[in-house]
C-alpha cells in the first residue's frame, strides 16, 4: 500500500507567537513526548479547541480523554471560580466541605457494596492506594493485569502496565516484585489463535494457570479495564470479567477495575462494569471524573476499608480532596445526571459507530472498528486477510485529519509501530460536528491512499 508522503511534510505558516513559543518550548519543556508536537493550543469550547494561530479544531480525544462534558464546561468553569474565591486548598489530613460532598455523591451512584471514597488527583495514584489497599487487606503481594492494559506512571502502576516490545518499563530498572500479567483478550487478533465463544475464555484459564505456576503466594489482586483504551479499544468478549472475577475468588484474590477511562458514562452506562455485571472490590475513577481538573478516587467497601484501617493504612498527598477540585467533580457528576449524558453516550456513540462501520466498507484500510459508547477505535491494516499494521499510513492519515482541522488520539504512533486510533470525543459533541469529523476521516483516506487501492 503506498503512501502519499508528500501530505506528511511541511506545516502551515506559523504566526511570530506561535514560532516564539516553539522557541521557549524546545529550550525549557522537556519533551515528554519526545519532541513539541504541534499545535500549541489556547482556549477551547465543548468539542472544539483553538490554537495560537487561531485555527478551530474539532477535538475528538477529550483532550486526554478527560472532558466528557465538553472543554470548559459553563458549569464546571463556574464551580472553579465560587472554589478559588472561597477556598482552594487544604492540609491533606482534614476533609473540606466540598470533598465530603463530593464522596457522599459519588456513592451514591455506584452499587452497593462500594460506598467508600478516598479521593486523589489522578488514575496512577487512585491505582497505587488500590494495589496497597488490596496488599494489605489480603496479606500478598502480587498484583496480576492484562498485557496490553494501561494503569499509569506511578511505580506501582507502571509495574503491572504491560505493553509489549514497546513497554514503558524500559530504562527503569526492575518492575516492582510480584507484577505478572495475563493474555490479553483480544478477539480481533487472539494470542492463541482461538474464536470466541469457543474458546471458553482460554486466555484468562491459561493466563492463571502461568500465574498459579510462577507465584510463590497467591497474588493479592487483579486489575483490569472495561475497555482496554491505550491498547487499542480491545473490548474483552461478553462474560470475560465474571469469568476472571470467578477465577480470582477461587484464590482468596480480590477484583479491581480501572475505569479511568470508561467510568462515568463514557461507555452507555454510568459504569463500565455495568454491561458484564462483574462489581469489582475496588474501584479507581479519574479522567472522567473532573472536567480537566485533575481529581480521582479509589472506591472500596465498608469492609475493605475498616480493615485496612485498622492495619495501620497510609495513603497522603499534598492535593488529595483540595476544595477547587472536588468543586470540579460535583459539577461534572451535576452534568452527566442531569445532562443525561450515560443515555447521550450509548445513542451518539452508536450512530458515530454505524458511521465509522460506512467508512470501513468503503475503505479496506479500517481493518476494525471496535468499542462501546462514545469509546470507539479504529485499527488500520494494509490488508483485511494478513492484518499486517499499516503504520506508515496511520501516520499519514493522522497528520492529514490535523491539516484539516481534526484532533485524533493515536495511542504509540509510528514511534512505537502501531497502527490504532482512539476516538473518545465529549459526550456532549453535536450530531453535526460527528459528521464533521467523519468527513474529514473519510478526506483524509482519500487523501493519503491512492485511488486503485481504496
Amino acid at each position: 500500500m503506498k503512501v502519499n508522503r508528500k501530505l506528511k511534510a511541511g506545516a502551515a505558516q506559523l504566526t511570530s507567537a506561535t514560532k516564539k513559543l516553539l522557541d521557549l518550548a524546545n529550550r525549557n519543556s522537556f519533551r515528554h513526548a519526545g519532541t513539541i508536537p504541534l499545535p500549541v493550543l489556547k482556549e477551547g469550547q465543548g468539542s472544539v479547541v483553538v490554537d495560537t494561530d487561531g485555527k478551530e479544531y474539532i477535538d475528538i480525544s477529550s483532550g486526554q480523554m478527560a472532558v466528557t462534558v465538553g472543554h470548559n464546561h459553563p458549569k464546571v468553569v463556574e464551580a472553579i471560580k465560587k472554589s478559588a474565591d472561597k477556598l482552594i486548598h487544604i492540609n491533606h489530613l482534614l476533609h473540606s466541605e466540598e470533598s465530603i460532598l463530593l464522596a457522599s455523591r459519588l456513592a451514591e451512584f455506584l452499587p452497593k457494596p462500594l460506598k467508600k471514597v478516598l479521593l486523589l488527583n489522578t488514575g496512577s495514584e487512585a491505582n497505587e492506594a488500590g494495589i496497597k489497599i488490596a496488599k494489605m487487606h489480603t496479606g500478598n503481594y502480587g498484583v496480576v493485569s492484562i498485557v496490553g492494559g494501561y494503569h499509569g506512571h506511578t511505580a506501582g502502576a507502571l509495574s503491572v502496565t504491560f505493553r509489549g516490545k514497546n513497554s514503558a518499563h524500559r530504562g527503569f530498572g526492575p518492575n516492582m516484585p510480584g507484577s505478572m500479567a495475563i493474555p490479553i483478550p483480544n478477539c480481533y487478533r487472539c494470542p492463541l489463535k482461538l474464536t470466541f465463544p469457543s474458546c471458553d475464555f482460554a486466555c484468562a484459564n491459561v493466563g492463571f494457570d502461568l500465574i498459579d505456576a510462577q507465584s510463590v503466594q497467591t497474588p493479592a489482586v487483579f486489575i483490569g479495564e472495561p475497555i482496554m483504551s491505550s491498547a487499542g479499544i480491545i473490548e474483552p468478549p461478553q462474560g470475560y470479567f465474571e469469568h476472571v472475577k470467578n477465577l480470582c475468588r477461587e484464590r482468596g484474590m480480590l477484583f479491581m477495575l480501572d475505569e479511568s477511562q470508561t467510568g462515568l458514562g463514557r461507555l452507555g452506562t454510568m459504569f463500565g462494569f455495568e454491561d458484564d455485571g462483574a462489581q469489582p472490590d475496588l474501584l479507581v475513577l479519574s479522567k472522567t471524573m473532573g472536567g480537566g481538573v485533575p481529581v480521582s478516587a479509589l472506591v472500596t467497601t465498608d469492609v475493605i476499608e475498616n480493615d485496612v484501617v485498622d492495619k495501620g493504612f497510609f495513603m497522603r498527598t499534598s492535593h488529595m480532596g483540595d476544595p477547587l477540585t472536588a468543586a470540579a467533580g460535583l459539577a461534572v457528576l451535576d452534568v452527566i445526571e442531569n445532562d443525561h449524558l450515560a443515555e447521550q453516550a450509548r445513542i451518539k456513540g452508536q450512530y458515530l459507530k454505524n458511521k465509522l462501520l460506512q467508512l470501513k466498507e468503503m475503505h479496506p484500510i479500517i481493518g476494525d472498528v471496535r468499542g462501546r459508547g462514545l469509546l470507539l477505535g479504529i485499527e488500520f491494516v494494509k490488508d483485511p486477510v494478513s492484518k499486517e499494521l499499516a503504520v506508515d499510513e496511520t501516520a499519514a492519515i493522522t497528520a492529514k485529519c490535523l491539516e484539516l482541522g481534526l484532533l485524533i488520539d493515536a495511542p504509540g504512533g509510528a514511534r512505537k509501530g502501531q497502527a490504532l486510533w482512539r476516538i473518545a470525543p465529549p459526550i456532549t459533541i453535536s450530531y453535526n460536528q460527528i459528521d464533521s469529523a467523519v468527513d474529514i476521516i473519510d478526506e483524509a483516506i482519500k487523501s493519503v491512499i491512492p485511488t486503485a487501492e481504496r
